[in-house]
Parts: C-alpha cells; structure tokens; sequence
C-alpha cells in the first residue's frame, strides 16, 4: 500500500503537468497563441485601436476546425463580439471548474447544457471572410477581464 502522503503527491503532480485546460482547437494542441499581424497581436494586454487593450488571449484555429470544450462545466448561452451581424459574430458562454469564459468567433453545437473537457462545442468561423490577413483564432476571454493566458 502507498502512504497517502504519496497518492496526494501523485496527483498533485499530474494535475499541474496536464494544465488546467485542455486543447481549444483541433490542429493546436499546444493552445499556440496568434503572433502579431497586420491586424494586430493576439495576446492579452495587445494595443487595439482608440487606445484599448486586448481583454483575452487569441488561440489559433484554422476556418473550419473543430473547437473543444478547455474543461468540464456548463454553456451558459450565445455570446456575441460584436454588435453588428457579419460572419463571424457568434460565440459561447462556458462556466466550471472554477472557470468563466466567452469563447468568440465559433459556430456552437449547442448554446446550452453540460459539457466536458475535450468535448467538440462547435467549429470555427471563417473569420477569413471578415478578417482576410488576420491568422484565424477563438478568442477566449475571462469573464472578468483577467488574463487567461496561464490556464492555457
């Protein structure tokens, strides 16, 4: 028999090894962050225009891959980046595990319900169409406005 002192260990270990969320988008295991492009930077804190700053992280994803769920939880509804309608403009609210994100610029397979990590929660728009030059990303936003790039 192990000691419980070493079992808690193990799965201490195990669980910061794997990260906290796991892959976004089909193609990206890694959870690559976008460069910078004509368009902009992808990370959080990006210079954008009208002297804001980017309030999430941009993963990369190529048009038309599959997005999955980065932990277990629930779709909490529709959430949209932009107030005008383009091709683009549809994402998802996802709360659990001690999380809260908008997730942008996917197609859901759903906008309510349980999902699990690692579970398809819907394919990338073809930000291409809106967006032609910008690397195509998901958008993932803290629901507070914090930094996100850690959990990636």
């Amino acid at each position: 028999m192990f000691p419980l002192k070493v079992i808690v260990f193990v799965a201490l270990v195990s669980t910061v090894a794997a990260g906290p969320w796991g892959q976004i988008c089909a193609g990206n295991p890694r959870n690559r962050v976008r460069g910078c492009d004509r368009h902009g930077c992808g990370h959080y804190g990006a210079p954008r225009l009208g002297g804001k700053k980017h309030l999430g992280v941009d993963v990369i994803c190529r048009d038309g891959s599959t997005v999955y769920a980065p932990f277990s939880g629930i779709i909490r509804g529709r959430v949209n980046p932009y107030r005008k309608n383009n091709a683009i403009n549809n994402g998802l609210l996802l709360r659990g595990s001690g999380f809260c994100i908008h997730m942008f610029y996917i197609r859901p397979v759903r906008y309510s319900g349980r999902i699990n990590k690692g579970q398809k929660i819907g394919v990338m728009l073809p930000m291409q169409r809106v967006y032609p030059g910008m690397t195509s990303h998901v958008h993932v936003q803290n629901c507070n406005r914090s930094n996100p790039t850690r959990n990636l």
